[in-house]
């Protein structure tokens, strides 16, 4: 292509282009063309949809399914800030699942199980390696990932979501981006998300915690923890006013109890998400822990 630089204007918008096209260029280095809108499930007629993102060569490239957040009331699998891992040689896949308008917990749990197994049953079909499962969620899907890690085998928890039922949903490795870990804490710590009707944890317990104790209690991981569960990788802001920094140190707690595996990452002045997350010194951080915990076994 030819381009004419017949006035400094002209010049400038053909510097424009190229930096534009440079940059759509990078985005796609090291990663195929994504598979979208992939029906996994469909409970109570409610279709559940995965993005799934390949490497260049995603044969044997270990699987990283990601949960996204929204206080287990929004967000979407459309959104997937962790895609850039296709360029290490990991395939992504951004998982949806039924928020508390459709159903209350355990249906979150269920579904993500589910998206699991799927993905297992269908590893042939893409060309990853399922034997080899990072999960990995931010804010409320940082605790579904936390939840998929120290649940594996619980049949309550299970569920009967999904055709493969026959697959284990149990995964090698979570890594947790700011969420939450123990309800019944808290109760005690913020009450505004677990006692007042507007709570994201309230709606997804369909009450008060308090009054749901034992509920609370099965739906965190924190109380789920014991020997055997995979390697962990913790990351949270210590000025996070969301979801306090004590949820991420009592599942740290709970891991160092039973003398698991386990990274915590804490960053100074950052709050609840933002970019500082996802940082070159951020990536590095969950490349190496991947790195050890997946590629390292095959």
């Amino acid at each position: 292509m030819r381009i004419q630089l017949d006035s400094p204007l002209s010049a400038q918008r053909s510097a424009l282009f190229l930096v534009v096209l440079v940059c759509m260029c990078s985005e796609v280095v090291g990663e195929t063309a994504p598979t979208r809108d992939v029906v996994f499930a469909s409970p109570d007629a409610h279709d559940l949809k995965l993005n799934l993102f390949l490497p260049d060569e995603p044969e044997k490239a270990p699987l990283v399914v990601f949960i996204h957040g929204g206080g287990w009331r929004a967000g979407s699998y459309e959104r997937c800030p962790v895609k850039w891992l296709t360029v290490h040689g990991f395939a992504v896949a951004s998982i949806g699942y039924r928020l508390t308008d459709k159903a209350i917990f355990p249906a979150q749990v269920h579904d993500c199980k589910a998206a699991v197994r799927w993905l297992r049953a269908h590893e042939g079909d893409y060309n990853f390696d399922a034997s080899h499962i990072t999960a990995m969620g931010t804010s409320a899907g940082g605790h579904l990932a936390l939840m998929l890690g120290v649940t594996a085998g619980d049949k309550q928890l299970e569920g009967e979501v999904g055709d493969n039922t026959d697959v284990s949903s149990e995964v090698q490795a979570v890594v947790d981006f700011f969420g939450p870990s123990d309800f019944l804490l808290r109760t005690r710590t913020q009450p505004s998300k677990t006692e007042s009707a507007s709570g994201s944890v309230y709606k997804l317990l369909g009450g008060k915690a308090s009054d749901k104790q034992e509920l609370a209690r099965r739906a965190s991981p924190a109380h789920h923890v014991g020997k055997g569960d995979p390697p962990l990788l913790v990351l949270h802001g210590e000025n996070d006013r969301v979801v306090l920094i004590d949820q991420a140190q009592a599942m740290v707690d709970a891991y160092k109890q039973y003398d698991l595996d386990v990274e915590f990452i804490k960053i100074p002045n950052a709050g609840h998400g933002g970019n500082v997350f996802f940082n070159a010194q951020q990536r590095q951080s969950v490349v190496e822990f991947l790195d050890k915990h997946s590629k390292d076994t095959q």
